[in-house]
Protein backbone atom coordinates (compact mmCIF):
# COMPACT_ATOMS: atom_id res chain seq x y z
CA UNK A 1 0.00 0.00 0.00
CA UNK A 2 1.27 3.28 -1.10
CA UNK A 3 1.92 6.24 1.39
CA UNK A 4 -0.92 8.04 0.12
CA UNK A 5 -3.68 5.48 0.35
CA UNK A 6 -1.71 3.94 4.11
CA UNK A 7 -2.67 7.88 5.00
CA UNK A 8 -6.03 8.42 3.32
CA UNK A 9 -7.05 4.83 5.11
CA UNK A 10 -5.88 6.06 8.56
CA UNK A 11 -8.19 9.43 7.85
CA UNK A 12 -11.07 7.36 7.66
CA UNK A 13 -10.41 4.93 10.65
CA UNK A 14 -9.94 8.54 12.72
CA UNK A 15 -13.18 9.63 11.44
CA UNK A 16 -15.26 6.23 12.60
CA UNK A 17 -12.95 5.60 15.55
CA UNK A 18 -12.46 9.07 16.95
CA UNK A 19 -8.98 8.05 17.77
CA UNK A 20 -6.35 5.66 16.64
CA UNK A 21 -3.35 3.90 17.89
CA UNK A 22 0.14 3.07 16.17
CA UNK A 23 -0.04 -0.64 17.11
CA UNK A 24 -3.37 -1.35 15.83
CA UNK A 25 -3.13 0.99 12.29
CA UNK A 26 0.41 -1.22 12.27
CA UNK A 27 -1.56 -4.71 12.22
CA UNK A 28 -4.73 -2.83 10.08
CA UNK A 29 -1.99 -1.37 6.98
CA UNK A 30 0.37 -4.10 7.02
CA UNK A 31 3.33 -2.16 8.02
CA UNK A 32 5.62 -1.88 10.93
CA UNK A 33 4.89 0.87 14.05
CA UNK A 34 7.57 3.12 12.88
CA UNK A 35 6.07 3.55 9.30
CA UNK A 36 2.67 4.22 10.92
CA UNK A 37 4.59 6.55 12.89
CA UNK A 38 5.88 8.45 10.14
CA UNK A 39 2.92 8.56 8.16
CA UNK A 40 0.97 10.04 11.15
CA UNK A 41 3.81 12.69 11.62
CA UNK A 42 3.34 13.99 7.62
CA UNK A 43 -0.21 14.13 8.37
CA UNK A 44 0.14 16.08 11.93
CA UNK A 45 2.63 18.65 9.67
CA UNK A 46 -0.46 19.00 7.33
CA UNK A 47 -2.73 19.71 10.51
CA UNK A 48 -4.85 16.86 9.41
CA UNK A 49 -4.43 15.04 12.84
CA UNK A 50 -3.10 15.71 16.35
CA UNK A 51 -0.65 13.05 17.02
CA UNK A 52 -0.47 12.06 20.84
CA UNK A 53 0.91 9.31 22.96
CA UNK A 54 0.79 5.83 21.23
CA UNK A 55 -1.40 7.33 18.75
CA UNK A 56 -3.70 10.34 17.06
CA UNK A 57 -7.00 12.38 17.48
CA UNK A 58 -8.63 14.39 15.38
CA UNK A 59 -7.68 17.75 14.50
CA UNK A 60 -10.39 19.25 15.31
CA UNK A 61 -11.18 17.48 18.29
CA UNK A 62 -8.07 18.67 20.21
CA UNK A 63 -10.39 17.78 23.39
CA UNK A 64 -11.23 14.50 22.47
CA UNK A 65 -14.72 15.22 23.36
CA UNK A 66 -17.29 13.63 20.79
CA UNK A 67 -20.52 15.28 20.26
CA UNK A 68 -23.60 13.76 22.36
CA UNK A 69 -25.04 12.39 18.93
CA UNK A 70 -22.11 10.68 17.76
CA UNK A 71 -21.34 8.89 21.30
CA UNK A 72 -25.33 8.10 21.62
CA UNK A 73 -24.76 5.83 18.28
CA UNK A 74 -21.44 4.36 19.19
CA UNK A 75 -21.82 0.40 20.33
CA UNK A 76 -25.47 1.18 21.88
CA UNK A 77 -25.96 -2.52 22.47
CA UNK A 78 -22.75 -2.99 24.31
CA UNK A 79 -23.27 0.15 26.68
CA UNK A 80 -27.08 -1.17 27.57
CA UNK A 81 -25.74 -4.54 28.13
CA UNK A 82 -23.12 -2.95 30.77
CA UNK A 83 -26.07 -0.15 31.87
CA UNK A 84 -28.14 -3.50 32.35
CA UNK A 85 -25.20 -5.52 34.37
CA UNK A 86 -23.81 -2.32 35.97
CA UNK A 87 -27.63 -2.05 38.06
CA UNK A 88 -27.71 -5.57 39.53
CA UNK A 89 -24.76 -4.05 42.01
CA UNK A 90 -26.66 -1.24 43.17
CA UNK A 91 -29.30 -2.10 46.26
CA UNK A 92 -31.47 -0.22 48.41
CA UNK A 93 -30.39 2.30 50.36
CA UNK A 94 -27.28 2.91 48.02
CA UNK A 95 -25.89 6.63 47.18
CA UNK A 96 -24.13 6.67 43.87
CA UNK A 97 -22.07 8.50 42.08
CA UNK A 98 -23.03 8.16 38.01
CA UNK A 99 -20.61 10.28 35.35
CA UNK A 100 -21.95 11.91 32.52
CA UNK A 101 -21.16 8.85 30.32
CA UNK A 102 -23.16 7.52 27.45
CA UNK A 103 -23.51 4.49 29.85
CA UNK A 104 -24.50 5.96 32.68
CA UNK A 105 -27.35 7.39 31.14
CA UNK A 106 -28.59 3.97 30.30
CA UNK A 107 -28.29 3.29 33.82
CA UNK A 108 -30.56 6.01 34.65
CA UNK A 109 -33.09 4.30 32.27
CA UNK A 110 -32.33 0.50 34.27
CA UNK A 111 -32.69 2.86 37.76
CA UNK A 112 -36.32 3.75 37.19
CA UNK A 113 -37.98 0.43 38.78
CA UNK A 114 -35.65 0.83 42.17
CA UNK A 115 -36.74 2.52 45.35
CA UNK A 116 -34.85 4.59 47.97
CA UNK A 117 -31.53 5.45 46.48
CA UNK A 118 -29.66 8.36 45.96
CA UNK A 119 -27.86 9.53 42.77
CA UNK A 120 -25.42 11.91 42.89
CA UNK A 121 -23.99 12.92 39.03
CA UNK A 122 -23.22 15.80 36.89
CA UNK A 123 -25.09 14.73 33.80
CA UNK A 124 -27.80 16.69 32.66
CA UNK A 125 -29.45 13.47 30.70
CA UNK A 126 -29.32 11.42 34.06
CA UNK A 127 -31.08 14.15 35.85
CA UNK A 128 -33.61 14.45 32.85
CA UNK A 129 -34.09 10.86 33.07
CA UNK A 130 -34.55 10.65 36.71
CA UNK A 131 -36.54 13.88 37.80
CA UNK A 132 -39.73 13.25 39.21
CA UNK A 133 -39.01 9.26 39.91
CA UNK A 134 -40.80 8.22 42.73
CA UNK A 135 -38.28 6.64 44.91
CA UNK A 136 -34.88 7.85 43.58
CA UNK A 137 -33.52 11.00 45.00
CA UNK A 138 -31.16 13.09 42.26
CA UNK A 139 -28.56 15.55 43.33
CA UNK A 140 -27.05 17.99 40.55
CA UNK A 141 -23.44 19.33 41.38
CA UNK A 142 -23.26 22.88 40.25
CA UNK A 143 -20.72 24.26 37.17
CA UNK A 144 -20.59 25.41 34.12
CA UNK A 145 -22.70 23.28 31.18
CA UNK A 146 -20.54 21.93 28.60
CA UNK A 147 -21.54 20.68 24.80
CA UNK A 148 -21.89 17.11 26.29
CA UNK A 149 -24.52 18.33 28.35
CA UNK A 150 -23.05 17.69 31.91
CA UNK A 151 -21.88 19.93 34.56
CA UNK A 152 -18.39 21.02 34.85
CA UNK A 153 -15.79 23.42 36.03
CA UNK A 154 -14.52 24.36 39.20
CA UNK A 155 -18.06 24.59 41.01
CA UNK A 156 -19.02 21.14 40.19
CA UNK A 157 -15.47 19.55 41.31
CA UNK A 158 -15.75 21.93 44.46
CA UNK A 159 -19.09 20.44 45.50
CA UNK A 160 -18.54 17.15 44.72
CA UNK A 161 -14.59 17.15 46.75
CA UNK A 162 -16.30 19.40 49.98
CA UNK A 163 -20.23 17.88 49.98
CA UNK A 164 -21.02 15.01 48.48
CA UNK A 165 -20.07 11.22 49.42
CA UNK A 166 -20.88 7.99 47.81
CA UNK A 167 -21.66 4.56 48.45
CA UNK A 168 -20.37 3.02 44.84
CA UNK A 169 -19.37 5.53 41.37
CA UNK A 170 -19.99 4.16 37.94
CA UNK A 171 -17.45 5.66 35.55
CA UNK A 172 -16.60 5.06 32.13
CA UNK A 173 -13.92 6.89 29.95
CA UNK A 174 -12.24 7.09 26.35
CA UNK A 175 -10.97 3.85 27.21
CA UNK A 176 -7.73 1.92 29.06
CA UNK A 177 -3.78 2.79 26.98
CA UNK A 178 -0.79 1.48 27.14
CA UNK A 179 0.35 -0.10 30.28
CA UNK A 180 -3.36 -0.04 30.95
CA UNK A 181 -3.86 3.25 32.32
CA UNK A 182 -7.58 4.29 32.44
CA UNK A 183 -7.54 7.41 30.33
CA UNK A 184 -9.87 10.30 29.48
CA UNK A 185 -10.12 12.94 26.49
CA UNK A 186 -11.52 15.90 28.19
CA UNK A 187 -9.67 17.37 31.11
CA UNK A 188 -12.70 18.86 32.64
CA UNK A 189 -14.53 15.47 32.45
CA UNK A 190 -11.63 14.03 34.15
CA UNK A 191 -11.33 15.84 37.12
CA UNK A 192 -14.85 15.48 37.96
CA UNK A 193 -14.25 11.59 37.82
CA UNK A 194 -11.50 11.42 39.81
CA UNK A 195 -13.24 13.82 42.69
CA UNK A 196 -16.36 11.56 42.75
CA UNK A 197 -13.75 8.67 42.95
CA UNK A 198 -11.96 9.99 45.75
CA UNK A 199 -15.47 10.79 47.48
CA UNK A 200 -16.66 7.16 46.73
CA UNK A 201 -16.07 3.65 48.28
CA UNK A 202 -16.15 0.76 45.57
CA UNK A 203 -15.68 2.19 41.88
CA UNK A 204 -17.21 -0.09 38.69
CA UNK A 205 -15.24 0.82 35.44
CA UNK A 206 -17.93 0.03 32.64
CA UNK A 207 -15.15 -0.27 29.39
CA UNK A 208 -16.99 -1.84 26.28
CA UNK A 209 -14.31 -3.43 23.83
CA UNK A 210 -14.49 -0.96 21.46
CA UNK A 211 -12.31 1.00 24.05
CA UNK A 212 -9.49 -1.14 25.22
CA UNK A 213 -6.39 -0.05 23.37
CA UNK A 214 -7.95 3.12 22.59
CA UNK A 215 -6.04 6.67 22.95
CA UNK A 216 -7.06 9.07 25.31
CA UNK A 217 -4.75 12.15 26.33
CA UNK A 218 -5.23 12.01 30.03
CA UNK A 219 -4.66 10.06 32.78
CA UNK A 220 -7.61 9.28 34.82
CA UNK A 221 -6.98 6.72 36.81
CA UNK A 222 -4.86 3.39 37.17
CA UNK A 223 -6.59 -0.24 38.14
CA UNK A 224 -5.47 -0.05 41.69
CA UNK A 225 -8.71 2.48 42.05
CA UNK A 226 -10.70 -0.11 40.64
CA UNK A 227 -13.38 -2.40 42.20
CA UNK A 228 -15.00 -4.04 39.20
CA UNK A 229 -14.67 -4.06 35.37
CA UNK A 230 -18.00 -4.46 33.84
CA UNK A 231 -16.93 -5.41 29.93
CA UNK A 232 -17.83 -7.30 26.43
CA UNK A 233 -14.29 -7.27 25.93
CA UNK A 234 -11.93 -10.20 26.53
CA UNK A 235 -9.63 -9.39 29.12
CA UNK A 236 -5.91 -11.59 28.16
CA UNK A 237 -2.45 -10.31 28.27
CA UNK A 238 -0.94 -7.47 29.88
CA UNK A 239 -4.23 -6.24 31.20
CA UNK A 240 -5.27 -9.16 32.67
CA UNK A 241 -1.98 -8.83 34.53
CA UNK A 242 -2.39 -5.66 35.91
CA UNK A 243 -6.10 -6.58 36.73
CA UNK A 244 -5.21 -9.56 38.68
CA UNK A 245 -2.39 -7.56 40.38
CA UNK A 246 -4.72 -4.85 41.82
CA UNK A 247 -7.39 -7.70 42.21
CA UNK A 248 -9.84 -6.29 39.83
CA UNK A 249 -13.25 -8.56 39.56
CA UNK A 250 -13.66 -8.74 35.94
CA UNK A 251 -18.00 -9.59 35.80
CA UNK A 252 -18.49 -9.75 32.14
CA UNK A 253 -21.77 -9.45 30.03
Amino acid sequence: MLALERQKRILELLSIEGAVMVSKLSAELGVTEETVRRDLEKLEAKEMLRRTHGGALPMDEGSYEFSLEKRKALNVEAKQALARKAVQFIATGDTVFLDASTTTFYMAKELKTMRNITVITNSIRVINELSGVEGVKVIAVGGIVSNNQSLVGAMAENYITDNYFADKMFFSSRGIGENSIILEGNEQECFIKQSMLKNSKIHYYLCDKSKVGRVGYMRLSTFENVKYLITDASVEGELKATLDEFGVEIINV
